[in-house]
């Protein structure tokens, strides 16, 4: 009798309070992105790194994996083996190239007596693979700090080493860098350079609150004895990704890690050109995010369902009639908040007119966070290139 009552109810129930729930579920929503808004993002927009850094003469050991980049070594390798530092080698670790790699390299030796190279060759009883190659280069290295980046990356400048190598003071064992896309003429270049740099905004501000959770391979630094002793990827050696973000993820913290985001530091690649490579680089990516640690787990996937979410609620509450001002208040307010934080901060990345694809953009980024972070939880991938 009173489930009759109640189901009796039911219509006049869900009429009444379903907007109230859901504004309750929206303004959930529109404070957890507020907090990391105002929590973690505001942490980089006041970061201001030294205007003169002093400068570092520690030995420094580059170290680049290749695999079938003959073309990008002959045009990006020149710009990193004529730095000015005054005490680095460089290792190209050829991974099973098929292409000519290898000649390009014997000529590279010629010029450049810093160069070395360490060739991988395929084995039957065991798979290779970029942490594997990473491994060889790592060993075959002298010096103590390790500097990272890809055979398609090229240094913004020749003081990239120098501008890195001089975090290496203190407790710091780990230097995150940025590594920002070229601009192109295709529909996807803009979303992808968006897409890094929001990530880089979560990451450095991450590590700027004391909660380090992952770096790029193509601009990264740590030291050879954080490798070894923490047994390098031993832990994940089974993931084909990962050899950045999980090595940092599970090594970093507050008091090891440190940035670095001036522009003469940035390392510059070409972004993919189509949906297909796109989404193959992406996949590969998000399936390492699934072995992070559960707070950093916790902490990202918050983000992007609560910004999912943020957006969905928005619509539904305008489908059923609540107050479109009130409505339109809780978007304007949080993207005037966006707009005045993002825009120091994509300045201080050197891409400050990507802030203005921000209204479009925002909605995308967090659509794209939740597809993906579903694909990475469910497929696995097999190779690295």
């Amino acid at each position: 009798m009173i489930f009759n009552k109640f189901a009796g109810q039911s219509d006049w129930n869900l009429e009444t309070y379903l907007p109230v729930i859901l504004f309750s579920l929206v303004s959930i929503c529109f404070i957890a992105q507020l907090y990391y808004l105002l929590y973690y993002h505001l942490r980089l927009y006041n970061y201001q790194p030294a205007a003169e850094p002093l400068k570092a003469g520690i030995p420094v050991s580059v170290i680049i994996s290749a695999r079938n980049e003959a073309s990008r070594l002959l045009e990006n390798l020149p710009v990193i083996l004529e730095q000015d530092y005054p005490d680095f080698e460089v290792i190209v670790i050829n991974d099973c190239s098929l292409d000519d790699t290898e000649t390009v390299l014997k000529e590279l030796c010629a010029r450049y007596q810093h160069l070395k190279v360490v060739t991988v060759t395929e084995n039957d009883r065991f798979k290779t693979g970029k942490k594997f190659a990473l491994t060889m280069g790592i060993k075959a290295s002298k010096n103590e700090h390790l500097l990272f980046t890809d055979a398609d990356c090229k240094p913004a400048s020749a003081n990239w080493i120098s501008l890195m190598a001089v975090n290496f003071s203190g407790d710091a064992n780990i230097v995150l860098g940025y590594s920002p896309y070229y601009k192109a003429n295709n529909f996807l270049n803009p979303f992808i350079r968006f897409e890094t740099i929001r990530t880089a905004i979560n990451y450095l501000s991450a590590a700027l609150a004391g909660n380090p959770y992952m770096g790029i391979g193509r601009n990264l630094a740590y030291t050879k004895t954080l490798f070894f002793s923490n047994k390098g990827f031993a832990s994940h050696m089974h993931v084909m990704s990962g050899d950045d973000d999980l090595f940092v993820n599970e090594n970093a913290n507050g008091d090891n890690t440190v940035i670095e985001i001036r522009p003469a530091a940035f390392t510059y690649s070409s972004a993919k050109a189509t949906l297909q490579t796109w989404y193959r680089q992406k996949r590969r990516h998000m399936g390492a995010g699934k072995l992070y640690r559960g707070r950093h787990r916790r902490m990202l996937s918050f983000d992007a369902m609560t910004g999912f979410l943020f957006y969905v609620l928005l619509i539904l509450l305008l489908i059923f009639g609540h107050d479109p001002i009130l409505v339109a208040g809780l978007f304007v307010f949080r993207m005037i908040c966006q707009l005045i934080i993002y825009s120091r901060i994509f300045g201080k990345l050197e891409d400050k007119n990507l802030v203005w694809y921000l209204p479009i953009f925002d909605i995308v980024y967090y659509i794209y966070l939740n597809i993906f972070g579903l694909i990475g939880t469910f497929i696995k991938t097999t190779q690295w290139k």
